[in-house]
């Protein structure tokens, strides 16, 4: 696809699909800037990530943990920012139609959010099990990769259809062949 024909399909084309991508795009932006803080927090530029008061929450002592230092060498906040980038790159990539003409980009980002979501539940059982209590922002993170992941569902299952032959020819206008 062209690059003129792609800027103007990304931000001014309209389906079901695109609407979903542009959520989850969304959903991508909040999940990193919640990176972002606990980052900001956890290279000392802030000394305090402020907590609702909900006794479960404890961002400050969740992020100083050694839980959240253990990978890579690094703290965690960081990899939370390149993932969720990672994940928008994957929503914007390809134009109205990608599910029927690039199948593999929206099963690749359909396996990526699969993948996010387990880790992001396993990593709050392990929050929890170090700390006895959560970080809120990475919380609030968790839902963006749930939340994605449900909304990838139906231009993923298009994606796959398509690639076992079984492609509905009305993907790009979010029609329907009228099957149940």
């Amino acid at each position: 696809m062209n690059p003129k024909q792609l800027s103007h399909e990304l931000r001014q084309g309209k389906n079901p699909d695109m609407t979903r991508r542009r959520w989850i795009i969304g959903l991508s932006m909040l999940g990193g800037s919640m990176g972002q803080l606990v980052t900001l927090y956890q290279t000392g530029i802030v000394s305090h990530l402020p907590d609702p008061p909900v006794p479960f929450f404890d961002a400050d002592r969740v992020d100083a943990s050694d839980y959240a230092y253990s990978r890579l060498n690094s703290p965690d906040g960081p990899l939370m920012v390149a993932n969720y980038a990672l994940t928008a790159w994957l929503a914007s990539a390809g134009g109205l139609d990608r599910a029927r003409r690039n199948p593999l980009i929206p099963i690749a980002m359909g396996i990526k959010l699969v993948i996010d979501s387990a880790v992001a539940a396993e990593l709050a059982r392990e929050e929890w099990a170090e700390n006895k209590a959560f970080c809120e922002y990475c919380q609030v993170a968790t839902v963006c990769s749930l939340a994605s992941l449900v909304l990838a569902l139906p231009e993923v299952t298009s994606a796959i259809r398509t690639l076992l032959g079984r492609g509905d020819k009305n993907t790009a206008t979010g029609g329907s062949t009228g099957r149940t």
